[in-house]
């Protein structure tokens, strides 16, 4: 049998969620020694083609707990990080005007939602809807934060790019991973954050009791330059954005695909008819000038947990190994606030030695 490499931390995931649980880890502990394993490069997989659009809000309790931590962080990161590609970003939410006290229950209070004075140009409102303006937003690079993330990190955690991970198994004295290299890494704890690759063969048996599900991610680009004063446009009901994407100098738009159980390995990253006809649709209603220049855009996947909110498991008894994901396509959003909630119950579980299933 090949010897076992020691080490502390092992997180499985090099995202930009695996990457804040590497750098919590080591917030925590300085001292502590942190292996970062991903089968593809740095930011390689969901990462790479997320929006990066945070807003202040949750459809519930917890989830608007996850966005204001994550808020904070984010802002405090941008101020001492003046460098990070994370960009301000005025907001507009459009939603019929009857919900307004449910809209103003989901929003956070860093918000500040009031009436909206005018509409984005190419906005209309269709009967019965009313507009909003709000704060507190702001877009990222994610692939290139992420990567900024890791290069920070590398002095203090080791990266294995290109490194699957074949097995997982815990025992008394800690848990083995093998790797695809044939080198096995044993750890003190582990955290999974694979994104939407909940189903690989390492650790379905450990995930798949969680009932998460992969989703396909479409959104849409749409080639007319930003300007640095437009805003993002939020479609309440619809779950869906128009995002001044400035850097990269067209919009995006991005809708709720309702396409269930894709494999992350054989999505098909070509849009078809049938996305380009569903959000066509969708922009007709609010932004018609805008629909017929929808001709190409990113198409994905993540996955979604049962229930909404992100999920923070211990999925082995001993409570060794901790799953962070399931974020429902707000892996970045909420991203510092799930990392949080990892690396304080991998530690719980160390302190006590008690088994604990669940960080709320």
């Amino acid at each position: 049998m090949t010897p076992a490499e020691s080490r502390g931390t092992v997180v499985v995931g090099a995202g930009i969620l695996g990457c804040l649980i590497a750098r919590e880890s080591l917030a925590l502990d300085p001292g502590a020694r942190v292996t970062i394993v991903d089968r593809d490069l740095v930011s390689g997989g969901a990462s790479r083609r997320s929006a990066g659009l945070h807003f202040p809000r949750g459809a519930t309790a917890e989830v608007r707990e996850l966005a204001a931590e994550s808020q904070r962080y984010w802002a405090r990161l941008a101020a001492t990080r003046p460098g990070l590609p994370i960009h301000p970003l005025g907001m507009t939410v459009v939603a019929p005007g009857a919900r307004e006290e449910r809209l103003r229950r989901e929003y956070l209070p860093e918000a500040r939602l009031r009436p909206a004075r005018s509409l984005p140009d190419g906005i209309t409102l269709p009967p019965g809807a009313s507009a909003w303006t709000g704060d507190g937003c702001h877009y990222a690079d994610v692939p290139a934060l992420t990567r900024a993330l890791a290069a920070r990190l590398r002095p203090r955690a080791e990266f294995l790019e290109g490194v699957a991970v074949t097995k997982i198994e815990s025992g008394s004295d800690g848990v083995r991973l093998a790797l695809g290299t044939g080198a096995v890494l044993a750890a003190e704890r582990v955290v999974l954050a694979p994104g939407p690759w909940i189903a690989a063969e390492a650790w379905r048996h450990l995930v798949e009791p969680l009932g998460a599900r992969v989703k396909k991610v479409v959104a849409l680009h749409i080639e007319d330059p930003p300007t640095t004063e437009d805003a993002v446009v939020v479609f309440q009901e619809e779950d869906a954005f128009l995002l001044p994407y400035r850097e990269r100098g067209h919009w995006l738009f991005s809708y709720t695909c309702p396409e269930w159980d894709v494999d992350p390995d054989t999505v098909d990253p070509g849009l078809t008819p049938t996305h380009l006809a569903q959000a066509r649709a969708l922009l007709r209603r609010y932004a018609p000038g805008r629909a017929d220049r929808c001709a190409s855009g990113r198409v994905f996947c993540d996955a979604y947990a049962p229930e909404g909110a992100p999920m923070v498991r211990a999925v082995t008894d001993d409570g060794r190994v901790v799953f962070a994901g399931a974020a429902s396509g707000s892996g970045y959003r909420l991203g510092p606030a799930v990392a949080r909630r990892a690396v304080r119950l991998l530690h719980a579980h160390r302190s006590s030695g008690t088994n604990r299933k669940d960080e709320k």
